[in-house]
Formats: C-alpha cells, structure tokens, sequence
C-alpha cells in the first residue's frame, strides 16, 4: 500500500509558520498537523485542498504517494 508523504513542514518552514498558525488557518487543532507531518494521518480532499492554498501550491506540492519499500 502507498504511504502519503508530506513537506508540509519545509512549507511551514519557509514561511517561519508555527504548527499553531497553520491549524488555525485551516480550522484543524494543532494536533491534526502534528499527525500529518508524522505520516500518522490522511487528510481529506478539503484538508489537503485548504493547506496548499495557505502556502500557495498545488496539493501535490504538499501531498505525495510513495510505494513502500519491502
């Protein structure tokens, strides 16, 4: 099965952005971002859709699928 991978923590980086103020901005608790970039979480479609328009990229940008390696 794929594993999503995330640069939502490069992203947050280069605009100096706490976890806080990106939950905020998309109406999640900060946890919901700490899960996210631990690959602990799959945002929805309207997640994914409200974090890239933060940093204004694509969803694929923020969001990938890689094969898992066995």
């Amino acid at each position: 099965m794929p594993e999503l991978k995330t640069k939502l923590k490069e992203y947050r980086a280069k605009l100096d952005m706490k976890q806080g103020d990106l939950a905020e901005k998309v109406s999640v608790r900060r946890e919901t971002i700490i899960r996210l970039e631990k690959g602990q979480y799959n945002p929805s479609l309207k997640l994914a859709m409200d974090i890239a328009k933060v940093f204004g990229v694509s969803v694929e940008d923020v969001f990938s699928f890689e094969d898992e390696k066995s």
